[in-house]
Parts: C-alpha cells; sequence; structure tokens
C-alpha cells in the first residue's frame, strides 16, 4: 500500500514574516509568552500525493505578529486551490496595518471574513469555477491566548478539545456520522468520487468567535481527509494523551491513512498546557 502514502512532514510554505524563517527546523514551535498567559505549542502533518488526488498538497501555516502589546497568531490549512492566499490578504489588509488592541479584538472577525470571500471570488473568476465547486480550509488567529476566531470552508474543520470533549466550532459538516467509517468508505468505493461530490456544499464559509479557558486542552484543525473516517471525538480520543502536538498530528494522519481516506489529510495540533 506504500506506493500512495508519502508522508510530508515539512509541506508548509513559510514567508519570510511567518515563524521560522531564520530557518532553523523543528518539529515543533515552543514559543515565549508573558506569565499569564497559558504556553501553547503546535505541531502538524500532511499526506503527499494521497490516492485519487492530483498531485496537489494542502498548505499550512503559522504567523505570529505583535501589535499595540497584542500577540496574534495565526493558523492555518489551505487546500491547493487556496494555497496561503488568505494569509497574504490578511498580512496586506490586517496585520500590516498595526492596529490598537481594541481595533484588533473588534476587526479580526471582519477581516477574516474579507479575506476568504475576496479570495473565493478571485479563485472562482480566475479559473471559470462554479458556485458548487469545492475548496476547502481551516483557520484561527488567536488573540493574547484567550480569543479564539475560527473560519472554515468547504469540508475543513476545527475541533476544540474541552476537558477530553470535543466541540466542533462551525456550523459546516454536520450530517449524520453515525454509519461506522467502514461502510461509508465502501459505499464511496462502490460509487467513485460522484458519491461524495453528491453531499458536497460547497465552499460553505462559517466564521465564528469563542473564548480559550483553562478547560480547552487542544484544537484540531484538519482537512476533509480526517474526518470523513473519523467522528469528532474520535479523533480527540486518538491523541488526547499525546503531549508532543506533533506526534498528535502524525498519529492523526496516519490513522486517516490506514482508514483508508480518498481525500486530502493534513491537520494541525494546538496545544495549550
Amino acid at each position: 500500500m506504500g506506493f500512495y502514502l508519502n508522508l510530508k512532514r515539512n509541506a508548509f510554505r513559510l514567508k519570510r514574516f511567518l515563524l521560522g524563517h531564520e530557518g532553523r527546523k523543528r518539529k515543533y514551535k515552543q514559543p515565549k509568552k508573558p506569565s499569564w498567559m497559558r504556553p501553547m505549542a503546535y505541531g502538524y502533518q500532511v499526506v503527499e500525493h494521497n490516492m485519487a488526488r492530483d498531485g496537489s498538497d494542502d498548505s499550512v501555516v503559522a504567523q505570529r505578529e505583535e501589535m499595540d502589546q497584542t500577540e496574534l497568531w495565526y493558523f492555518g490549512i489551505f487546500d491547493a486551490l487556496i494555497g496561503d492566499k488568505v494569509t497574504k490578504y490578511m498580512q496586506s489588509y490586517f496585520f500590516d496595518k498595526k492596529l490598537q488592541e481594541t481595533h484588533i479584538r473588534r476587526k479580526s472577525k471582519e477581516a477574516l471574513k474579507r479575506a476568504y470571500l475576496g479570495v473565493r471570488a478571485t479563485i472562482r473568476e480566475e479559473h471559470k469555477l462554479e458556485e458548487t465547486c469545492r475548496m476547502g480550509s481551516a483557520s484561527v488567529m488567536l488573540i493574547n491566548g484567550e480569543k479564539l476566531v475560527v473560519a472554515n470552508m468547504g469540508d475543513y474543520r476545527t475541533v476544540v478539545c474541552r476537558d477530553g470533549i470535543a466541540h466542533q466550532t462551525t456550523g459546516t459538516n454536520q450530517r449524520s456520522t453515525k454509519i461506522h467509517w467502514s461502510r461509508r468508505l465502501f459505499a464511496a468505493c462502490q460509487s467513485g468520487n460522484a458519491a461524495g461530490a453528491k453531499h458536497s456544499r460547497g465552499s460553505a464559509l462559517v466564521i465564528r468567535s469563542e473564548r480559550i479557558d483553562s478547560d480547552t486542552e487542544f484544537l484540531i484543525l484538519a482537512s476533509t481527509g480526517i474526518w470523513e473516517v473519523m467522528q469528532n471525538q474520535e479523533a480527540v480520543n486518538l491523541i488526547s494523551h499525546i503531549e508532543d502536538p506533533q506526534e498528535a498530528a502524525e498519529c492523526l494522519a496516519k490513522e486517516a491513512l490506514i482508514r483508508m481516506s480518498k481525500s486530502s489529510i493534513s491537520c494541525l495540533i494546538i496545544r495549550f498546557d
């Protein structure tokens, strides 16, 4: 089965403004934080050239900014069509503005919405795509380690683990997941890619904000290939005991491969200590 299962650890494209531009290679980052802020670390995994795909891989972005004594983290997983276009938009129209803290908190949600809608419209116009064409992304903006702004597009999803319980942060992908993953996989194999397409809701965009509290353990940002073969709580249970977020991301991606996921497989784990 190894002819398509090449794991790609260093998959995301770091620009000069992204953390790690110094060229140091580390499995995950343990950023320094003020004493009042909870420690945070992250890890990621992208599967290269999963079967039944066109050879294009997801992009993973991790960006840190300091504005008006406010720490901003921006994390994202984007499909090959979107790439890092949303991140570039945010850099030009939000991060580079050097806003004050009150404006950051008030405008962060609206900035993400404008970025996604603008990029989606541009891509569709350039590629002559229909409204039902799927584009996928999961991204979060973390403000001072306490406010979380989440944006999910298509079948990509963000799940928050609080005290061992999985909480989906957006309204997408709410169709029933009670059918066992093996039965879903069998049905997909029988009917081909068209079976998955008929369930698609296109590039639906959902954005919301919530707070990070003491019960928040970690976040999972993951692509369609993770969620089509496991439920939210399954994913949380699988990695909840793994403290290293890089190891957790690798474990989650490997499990999706074992379950023979046919869609893009990428995930990013953000753990709070």
